[in-house]
């Protein structure tokens, strides 16, 4: 089939298989290729191949992989016909590629070509209300494969998730939710079960508000009070300055934009 999009885990595939994985092999190109095999570049041919974890090839495929880019052709293992393909390319990775090129161990060009139009993806804690959206949508996403009916997250489970910094992004996100899911009793998320023991112990910091209110509900009208003040206070810290480092969107841990929605929402208006 041609036109397909394609995703190829660079850090998940030996390396001495990865040329044959990109650019396919012929038979009898190396003991164990019994047949010919197409390869990613050539499946993607009309539509999109994406390159997770694109900091993790060694320098000779980086130099393969340029000339795809570059020139739209490659050679599959084995044969000395050249192929062509046309494809978009979308790269990710967790590295700061740009010291990597420092250190010599990702090519200069390879970079340049790759990084036409760079997408930087905060790292989880700094992104508050995703951290909720993340949560309910790994919850529904458990409950289903599991045959389980599972309540809605609560306010105390939802502010001690963003409580922590995750370190594991989105994958330790995803675990404990998991966790928690295969733990639940009576339909409620517990993170005293789902929650490591370092993070129960030494990083959860519940905000005062929020402290010994398990038992406690609280409405609309006194989470928006609260959400309110905490933006006044971060507002007044950074002297009205909304974006930037140390900008009042900064200290709470979340975008700008959605930062100014709120303010927005909330009736916040900067003072004359």
């Amino acid at each position: 089939m041609k036109g397909k999009d394609i995703t190829v885990n660079c850090a998940a595939i030996p390396e001495t298989l990865m040329e044959s994985e990109f650019f396919g092999h012929e038979k009898g190109a190396f003991t164990g290729a019994t047949q010919r095999r197409e390869g990613r570049f050539s499946l993607a041919d009309g539509g999109t191949i994406f390159l997770d974890e694109v900091g993790e090839l060694n320098r000779e495929l980086q130099a393969k992989l340029l000339r795809v880019l570059q020139e739209g052709e490659f050679n599959p293992v084995g044969s000395s016909q050249t192929r062509r393909t046309d494809v978009r390319v979308v790269a990710a990775t967790n590295r700061d590629l740009s010291m990597a090129v420092q250190e010599g161990k990702f090519r200069t060009d390879l970079y340049y070509r790759l990084n036409v139009f760079p997408i930087h993806v905060p790292p989880l804690a700094q992104r508050g209300d995703d951290i909720r959206l993340l949560a309910e949508h790994f919850l529904a996403k458990f409950s289903k494969s599991m045959g389980r009916r599972m309540d809605p997250l609560s306010v105390d489970c939802i502010e001690q998730l963003k409580a922590y910094d995750w370190p594991g992004n989105v994958r330790e996100l995803q675990n404990v939710i998991e966790r928690g899911v295969i733990t639940a009793r009576q339909d409620r998320l517990n993170l005293d079960y789902a929650l490591p023991d370092r993070i129960k112990t030494e990083n959860i910091k519940v905000p005062t508000p929020f402290k010994n209110s398990v038992k406690s509900v609280r409405t609309v009208q006194q989470l928006q009070k609260l959400e309110r003040e905490n933006l006044m206070l971060a507002l007044e810290k950074s002297r009205w300055r909304v974006a930037g480092k140390k900008g009042a969107a900064q200290l709470v841990g979340m975008p700008p934009s959605t930062f100014q929605s709120r303010m927005k929402a909330l009736g916040i208006k900067r003072p004359h």
